[in-house]
């Protein structure tokens, strides 16, 4: 089934200009994430993980999507160095179009460790590389299948139990902001998050990461290569929102933690982006996906606050009366 509305044309945003790139080159190493080992410092490959994960199709898949990408794209990152050598983590990545997807995919992949991800399904039913991506870890998403739970128990299960790092695409699909800033995201990450942090007993490391720049490919023509910059955060914190997590139910976060760490997650995109594009977000708000519309900042998704205030209008007009 096909997404709610649709993604605004490339052409809608800038390119990500050189100049750009240049002075995010004198704030931060850049490195080519298209590239074993990017950053150029000497690790330990994640040989339990890389073997237990069809290493020659995961070889080839990884050589082919890289060499693809390296015809379209001139791709540069910064923050692949906080990637662990070993142990779980979660990944929370941007989704502004189909192809950058396999940015934050390959740098992860190119610094040892082989994380499952959570795609749509129907990735899995691509002619040839369809097969490749099951074999390599590809978790599949039915949408609006009904089975979010059915999702959300798997990744868990994912991280507590087979002791994999993951990835997520917290927004659900590609943006529908008209200029391509990340839009809401779907609450289920930071249920992930929050429920194997409970039963493995610690805060599991969850990264943000941001790229920006495909947008403007032009997948026909592709040349002259557009710039493309992934930045891979710092772990982000939210042990506060894990206190007392030792009397939670299975799968008994309080909303409000994971609203929270929705929005912690949300605005971290948010500060990144403007840092790659060198512009300020929205002042408007956030593009909500339900709504197809911006709403302010810190409004759960989904959430109409015209009606709200209306009925809160309402209700103190009855008081008064």
């Amino acid at each position: 089934m096909v997404s709610r509305g649709k993604p605004s044309p490339g052409k809608s945003v800038p390119a990500l200009s050189t100049v750009q790139v240049e002075k995010l080159a004198r704030a931060h190493h850049l490195s080519n994430p298209l590239e074993y080992l990017p950053t150029g410092t000497p690790r330990a490959n994640n040989e339990a993980e890389i073997n237990a994960q069809n290493p020659a199709k995961t070889k080839k898949l990884l050589d082919m999507i890289s060499w693809v990408a390296k015809t379209r794209m001139k791709a540069l990152s910064w923050g692949l160095e906080n990637v662990p050598e070993t142990g779980v983590f979660i990944t929370a990545a941007t989704h502004v179009t189909q192809f950058d997807v396999f940015v934050p995919m390959t740098g992860l992949f190119h610094q040892g460790r082989r994380p499952r991800y959570m795609a749509k399904a129907e990735m899995g039913t691509w002619p040839i590389i369809g097969d490749w991506f099951k074999a390599v870890g590809m978790q599949p998403v039915p949408r609006r299948s009904g089975k979010a739970s059915d999702i959300i128990h798997e990744s868990v299960r994912i991280l507590v139990e087979d002791g994999r790092p993951l990835t997520i695409w917290p927004e659900g699909t590609v943006t529908r902001d008209p200029l391509k800033w990340p839009m809401s995201l779907k609450p289920g990450m930071a249920i992930i998050a929050l429920e194997a942090s409970r039963a493995l007993g610690y805060q599991v490391p969850l990264y943000v990461s941001v790229t920006w720049g495909a947008a403007s490919i032009n997948h026909f023509f592709p040349w002259p290569r557009k710039n493309v910059v992934m930045a891979y955060d710092m772990a982000l914190d939210y042990s506060d929102l894990l206190e007392g997590s030792e009397s939670w139910e299975e799968y008994g976060a309080p909303s409000e933690a994971v609203d929270e760490l929705t929005e912690r997650v949300a605005l971290r995109m948010e500060e990144l982006m403007e840092e790659i594009r060198g512009e300020k977000r929205p002042e408007e708000g956030r593009w909500d996906f339900r709504m197809m519309r911006r709403t302010p900042r810190g409004v759960k998704a989904g959430v109409d606050i015209t009606e709200t205030a209306a009925v809160d209008t309402a209700q103190t007009s009855e008081k008064g009366e």
